[in-house]
């Protein structure tokens, strides 16, 4: 098993040489050059875990390797041979972002253990990297997939309502992904390090649903072994998300309306009222106003959960963020089920743009997860998608009735998010995202130009 891969960069063939034999014994992959401009050539071609460059050298100088590698390979860890009459420039090398020194005469023993060292630092940083990356993931809204004017608007709007404690009502389809836009806007607010508890209101039976929301002392009723707190309490400091609201029974509406404005509960059975201090936010599928007029749901009630108004917009409403996320799911799904599928084919593709995501989003995730699951192609291909997928009628599809624009514009997006998901997943490393995207560097170079994605 390879340990890691290492460029050897020296005028001195007998140091190439030596350096090679004994790396490559401890079960290194390297690669050597002799001067500066291969050095480059080579960084331009593939990443290294790390270089070992020769201070002076023809063309291009150790610096000048270093400078480049810091630039075009951000992940590579620089080493810097040189002699004892100039050490002084290896000091500067270090101040400018070298790993690390080594004088000769080389004492391989002391390069081995100085590269072990090395690796290991990088190790650890990489993996609190994909740590702050896990957490930032959880945490944050980048995570809401889409670039549409739609979503940009709700973009817009959990910004500014995160920072506030006002009750939200979140509306929209089911499967346009409500608890993500609930908890983006916990998590993006000052109560993101309190407690932020989701409840489905429609899933509890409804006997149980004034013990989930208020609480209840120990004995109030069969099975209350012992007390406990309601969503209220127990989210003290931070979020209760309720969703599906309207599926609360009217009963229980009265005793909520007068929680949220006294900002304090009863548990059942209990004799004392407990204060809280806990942002509400509410989704709902349902149009609440008409539910109002039914005379299904308190008006004095919906205007206290309603205090600002999110309304998620439909898959159809936002056709041009289909291909981001399906690629999104596409690598959830790669990891998740430890698969390698590259892509998903333009027929693929076509097919999802047109048709009619009843499901929304969620219904989407749920047929790559499968065709992720089911596959046998090094693409995702029309063959691997639903049936009702396949069948859908592309011609007479909303799909076509967009405009040739718009199309393109779909394509632009996707393929501005691709890039930059792949420069953020090598750490900027231009080099390495092309190998990973299948593309000469210089095409990356004018990709990035014409998308406007900056240096």
């Amino acid at each position: 098993m390879m340990k890691g891969s290492i460029l050897i960069a020296d005028d001195e063939a007998g140091i190439r040489e030596s350096l090679t034999i004994v790396l490559q014994d401890e079960g290194y992959d390297c690669t050597t050059v002799s001067d500066g401009k291969e050095a480059i050539e080579a960084i331009n071609k593939r990443s290294y875990d790390i270089i070992i460059s020769d201070l002076k050298m023809p063309n291009v100088n150790g610096i000048g390797v270093l400078e480049h590698a810091l630039q075009h390979s951000s992940d590579t860890l620089t080493i810097i041979i040189t002699a004892h009459g100039t050490i002084e420039t290896a000091i500067q090398a270090l101040r400018k972002g070298a790993a690390d020194y080594i004088l000769k005469p080389l004492d391989f023993d002391e390069v081995l253990i100085r590269i072990e060292n090395l690796l290991e630092h990088k190790k650890i940083i990489q993996e609190n990297k994909h740590l702050r990356e896990q957490i930032d993931q959880e945490y944050n809204f980048n995570h809401i997939i889409g670039e549409s004017e739609a979503m940009k608007k709700i973009y817009k709007m959990v910004e500014r309502v995160s920072g506030a404690s006002s009750n939200v009502l979140i509306t929209g389809e089911s499967g346009t992904g409500k608890e993500l836009v609930a908890r983006a806007i916990h998590f993006n607010g000052k109560r993101a390090e309190r407690p932020f508890l989701a409840i489905n209101c429609g899933a509890i039976p409804e006997d149980l649903i004034e013990s989930e929301l208020f609480g209840h002392k120990k004995g109030a009723f069969t099975g209350a072994s012992s007390d406990k707190d309601g969503v209220f309490v127990a989210a003290h400091g931070g979020t209760v998300f309720l969703d599906e609201v309207a599926e609360i029974p009217l009963n229980l509406q009265v005793n909520l309306l007068r929680v949220l404005q006294e900002r304090e509960v009863k548990p059942v059975g209990a004799n004392q009222n407990i204060s809280f201090d806990t942002r509400i936010i509410s989704a709902t599928n349902k149009d609440l106003e008409a539910e109002v007029e039914k005379g299904a749901f308190r008006d004095d009630l919906y205007y206290r959960l309603n205090v600002v108004e999110l309304e998620l917009p439909s898959l159809q409403q936002r056709r041009e963020d289909i291909p981001l996320l399906a690629h999104h799911f596409l690598q959830k799904y790669n990891k998740e089920l430890t698969r390698n599928i590259k892509g998903i084919s333009s027929e693929a593709m076509s097919a999802m743009m047109s048709y009619e995501w009843k499901g929304q989003v969620r219904e989407l995730e749920n047929v790559i997860e499968r065709a992720v699951l089911l596959s046998d192609n090094d693409y995702l291909l029309l063959e691997d998608l639903p049936s009702a997928i396949r069948d859908v009628d592309v011609a007479e599809s909303d799909f076509v009735s967009m405009s040739t624009g718009k199309l393109d514009q779909a394509v632009q997006v996707f393929e501005k998010h691709h890039i930059q998901s792949m420069l953020k997943r090598t750490d900027g490393n231009k080099s390495e995202a092309a190998r990973l995207l299948g593309i000469d560097p210089s095409t990356l170079y004018r990709k990035m130009e014409r998308l406007g994605l900056s240096e």
